[in-house]
């Protein structure tokens, strides 16, 4: 009888044992996942803000669908321009006053163009995939969207780019992803999705902390 209760009382350590290693072990390593799939996700968000704001530069407003903005780096080119300073002749001083008056004028020269896709990502055609959210296989794609707001009567061109977290951890323990879907933290990506621009402000910054890099980048 005594060997048979040394027995359950062993079993039992043993079970606690692994429940508290389970416990600390789990949240440890869904945070590693985590945090290299976020990365992952970031490094592309901002690959897609760069050809946002190049979309923006050249047509004045941002796309609003990824087949129009990757079409857009493949032939789009940036205007290299070069402003100088001179002086010329104001004519219609001298026809009204009979007096020569000269007067200081911005020239600007076009030197050439250059490929939209060369200058954002040089040799890579990674831009054709960016649609696509990393370790999904692509079996997920980006939510985006495009519109205009109003701002002091002016109308501005706006985007947003988002996935849920669900998306990027679909796979992991879900009571652990229900919490992380609930942070709300300096160091953390709040909220249910990691986003980039805002369909309400004017705002081009992503949602995520610093330990991601710079969210202006």
């Amino acid at each position: 009888m005594k060997l048979v209760i040394q027995l359950l009382l062993w079993i039992v350590i043993g079970v606690l044992g692994y429940l508290t290693f389970n416990a600390v072990y789990e949240p440890i390593e869904f945070n590693k996942v985590k945090e290299a799939r976020y990365q992952k996700v970031i490094d592309k968000l901002k690959d897609i803000r760069k050809a946002q704001l190049a979309h923006k530069q050249v047509t004045g407003v941002f796309a609003g669908d990824f087949d129009n903005l990757i079409k857009f780096i493949d032939t789009a080119e940036y205007t290299v321009t070069q402003r100088r300073d001179t002086t010329v002749l104001d004519e219609e001083y001298k026809k009204t006053y009979g007096v020569d008056q000269y007067k200081s004028q911005t020239i600007v020269d076009t030197l050439g163009y250059v490929p939209v896709k060369d200058s954002i990502f040089k040799n890579s055609s990674r831009y054709k995939e960016m649609m696509y959210v990393p370790t999904t296989d692509k079996k997920a794609k980006f939510e985006i969207e495009s519109g205009k707001i109003n701002k002091n009567d002016t109308e501005i061109s706006v985007f947003e780019v988002k996935v849920s977290k669900d998306v990027i951890l679909s796979d992991l323990d879900k009571d652990l992803l229900m919490q992380e879907k609930q942070v709300i933290s300096v160091d953390g990506v709040n909220g249910e999705y990691i986003t980039i621009g805002s369909m309400t402000e004017i705002n081009t910054n992503g949602n995520w902390p610093q330990v991601y890099g710079a969210n202006d980048q």
